[in-house]
């Protein structure tokens, strides 16, 4: 039996229950198929509008967002802020509202202060869709991480899943927590203890473990999940150099090797090869890093169908 989506607006995974979550994966299962033909096209959106606003720069998230919305027959539009009147000292409050005025149904939005999209939600008419904001969340990359992980294990519940690095800047990694935790998973945290604070636990209740170091962290894990360093988000110095986070944090084969055998390697990306993954890592057959490119147009074809009124599959 399918059920509505139960929310208007997709600003995060905090506040989804799992059975919202399932669904949402369910959806984006079905939409998979479509990536797949050689006329990668269906008329489900057929006269709806799509505005990609994008306050930072992005090549998966943007580029994904406009597939999945051309797939479907929507309308997409592509913002550029260096060029429109945010540039010119508009208030975002105001662009939102002029946007609005224009009837869209849905505005994917990517910030790099953290609850733009639920300020932009109290005023627009709107679905809107948080693509990233700040340090918080980036919802629909934690969809399609867990979208890859269900396609290679099967099922979420009981994997132990390590993720490595630059938690604090992170909003992938809060997104990943929050998923991986509701569907339980076995979440572990390690990297430089500058980038991993002492009560980052406090995001959930049970099933996230801080480590005291990598290779603990990774010891046993199902799933090994290398996060970027988030230079952009960091205003001092975390760590000495490169060069010493590469040494004593980076994923190398070596510290992969303390894994299951089985255990698959997730990347958001971009990489910063040999930094905070090794090539032969990244380029290996347990690197999924690739799928969960090609899962996230299924991923935000399923979310922008549901945010526009269409419903959730349990199946």
């Amino acid at each position: 039996m399918n059920k509505p989506f139960r929310r208007r607006d997709l600003l995060g995974i905090r506040h989804l229950s799992a059975e919202e979550i399932i669904g949402i994966l369910n959806t984006a299962e079905n939409f998979r198929e479509i990536n797949q033909r050689e006329i990668k096209k269906v008329p489900t959106l057929r006269g709806k509008t799509v505005i990609n606003l994008f306050f930072e720069n992005s090549t998966r998230t943007r580029t994904s967002f406009e597939l999945a919305a051309k797939r479907l027959s929507a309308d997409a539009v592509n913002i550029s802020v260096s060029s429109s009147s945010v540039a010119k000292g508009e208030t975002l409050i105001d662009t939102a509202m002029n946007l609005d005025a224009m009837s869209p149904d849905c505005i994917v939005v990517r910030h790099s202060s953290a609850g733009v999209p639920h300020q932009l939600a109290k005023v627009s008419k709107a679905a809107i869709i948080n693509a990233g904001d700040g340090a918080n969340e980036h919802p629909t990359q934690a969809l399609l991480d867990a979208m890859t992980i269900r396609e290679r294990k099967g099922n979420i519940a009981g994997l132990e899943v390590a993720i490595i690095g630059d938690i604090l800047h992170s909003r992938v990694a809060r997104s990943n927590i929050h998923l991986l935790t509701k569907l339980g998973a076995k979440v572990r945290v390690a990297g430089p203890k500058t980038l991993v604070p002492d009560d980052f636990a406090f995001l959930v209740e049970k099933n996230l473990e801080v480590c005291p170091n990598v290779e603990t962290a990774i010891e046993g894990a199902d799933v090994v999940m290398i996060l970027r360093i988030q230079s952009e988000r960091q205003n001092s110095a975390f760590f000495p150099t490169l060069r010493e986070y590469s040494i004593h944090y980076g994923l190398t084969n070596e510290r992969l090797e303390l894994a299951r055998k089985d255990a698959i390697v997730l990347h958001p990306g971009p990489m910063n090869r040999g930094i905070e993954i090794a090539s032969d890592v990244a380029d290996s057959s347990r690197s999924l890093i690739l799928d969960q490119v090609k899962y996230g147009v299924a991923v935000r074809m399923a979310v922008l169908y549901l945010a526009t009124g269409g419903a959730a599959s349990n199946e």
